[in-house]
């Protein structure tokens, strides 16, 4: 009796391991739509820090220490969402050569959150001209990253 009781949960426990690596495998789709998600999210609130500090909108010291505090955070919500399975799929726009260049696209995404810690202490001590220096920076940054990896076609003004 304790043989097929034992058997019985051993079965049952097994298929519960294989159904539970069947579900952790993410659709390419979904990841894609997760990572555009979160660039949209950079995008809201980087977009007015740049405007602010290139003169193209008032300069509000509160925004822009909020939207950079909420960028700390944002700006490292994309990259674990750029996954090889991705390479590919119907409805993304990153270049597939660049999964080929995992590390210099991981690289600079770290570069970018570099940025963004700056961008933060200069928010915070109400430093605008540095704030101002650190968000053209990034939108270079974006820009670049823009014609290298995507076929995306929106790009800061830097002019």
């Amino acid at each position: 009796m304790r043989k097929i009781a034992f058997s019985s949960l051993a079965s049952i426990a097994m298929v519960f391991g294989l159904v539970s690596l069947a579900v952790a495998q993410v659709n390419p789709n979904t990841l894609v739509s997760q990572r555009k998600a979160a660039m949209i999210l950079n995008a809201k609130y980087f977009g007015p820090i740049y405007f602010m500090t290139i003169g193209r909108a008032p300069y509000d010291a509160a925004i822009v220490t909020r939207n950079a505090e909420y960028l700390s955070v944002i700006s490292k919500l994309p990259w674990d969402d750029f996954q090889p399975t991705t390479a590919g799929a119907a409805n993304t726009r990153f270049k597939e050569e660049q999964h080929r260049d995992m590390a210099k696209f991981r690289g600079d995404a770290e570069a970018l959150q570099g940025d963004v810690v700056k961008l933060v202490a200069a928010a915070r001590a109400g430093d605008q001209a540095t704030a101002g220096a650190v968000a053209r920076t990034m939108a270079n940054a974006c820009n670049s990253c823009h014609e290298a990896a995507t076929s995306f076609q929106y790009r800061f003004p830097t002019k």
